[in-house]
């Protein structure tokens, strides 16, 4: 199989993917479009920051590429995808896969469209836009995400975090420890997490006796997952009118991210 585009799957990257993508309903007319060429074009959008009218034209028509994203964002394709990747990834890096800690964070961008919801302004970070808030395992792989405005702290960012992951736990059932930077600091944090689902949630300040830079020890993981997400463009900013869409994006960009590097060992 050749490639268009950098951002398409090889042959090898769609064999690990395609037994993921939802079978079509049963019943009524049959399902001719490619599925393929529908994950390469939002692989595409994702990557190069276009607007999805922009899609080149040799993918499916951009309004069928976006029925599929948005149908598979709503229904949690997407983030089902996310788990079973980074459980096959865990695995091939001789990890459970199911992780037993986990780095929570939170990162202000600006917004890059008018019509977006939920904007607020981040006082610590003087961005006026949205916050995503991750948790993700000692590989740096997401295992949640949400969006919310910017002006929502990163402690009760993490609390709606934390209750979106309850779903997951059968692939978070050994998750016993989340590490946090100072933000996150607080005996009824700390409390509320303990009470509810039994983590334990470990602070690790920043010396203050440290000049300049300095790799805070297991603060790194979650900070380079973010640089991982700024590799796509559509991420640099928030462009998407609805803050699930743009928890969908960051799945998807991870998902690329995972199906290649499981690809390359192989």
């Amino acid at each position: 199989m050749s490639t268009a585009y950098d951002s398409d799957l090889t042959a090898e990257q769609w064999e690990l993917i395609a037994p993921l993508i939802p079978a079509a309903k049963p019943g009524g007319r049959p399902r001719t479009t490619d599925m393929l060429s529908v994950l390469n074009a939002i692989f595409y959008l994702v990557v190069t920051g276009c607007q999805w009218r922009q899609l080149p034209h040799d993918f499916p028509c951009w309004s069928t590429v976006y029925s599929y994203f948005r149908k598979w964002r709503d229904d949690g394709t997407w983030s089902r995808i996310n788990e079973h990747l980074r459980m096959q990834v865990r695995v091939s890096e001789d990890r459970h896969p199911s992780p037993s800690a986990a780095i929570c964070d939170a990162q202000s961008v600006k917004v890059g469209n008018p019509r977006c919801q939920s904007i607020g302004f981040d006082g610590g970070k003087l961005i006026k836009g949205r916050k995503r808030h991750v948790l993700v395992d000692t590989l740096g792989l997401v295992l949640m995400v949400i969006v919310t405005a910017a002006n929502i702290s990163d402690q009760r960012g993490a609390k709606i975090l934390f209750w979106k992951a309850r779903p997951l736990a059968s692939s978070l059932g050994r998750l016993v420890r989340i590490w946090a930077d100072a933000g996150y600091q607080g005996e009824a944090l700390m409390k509320w997490v303990m009470d509810r689902f039994r983590y334990v949630l470990e602070v690790i300040k920043r010396s203050d006796n440290l000049a300049g830079f300095k790799v805070v020890p297991k603060r790194w993981i979650v900070e380079r997952t973010f640089g991982w997400l700024l590799w796509s463009r559509r991420l640099n900013k928030d462009y998407e009118v609805l803050t699930r869409t743009a928890e969908a994006l960051v799945y998807v960009a991870m998902i690329r991210l995972m199906v290649r590097r499981l690809a390359d060992q192989h």
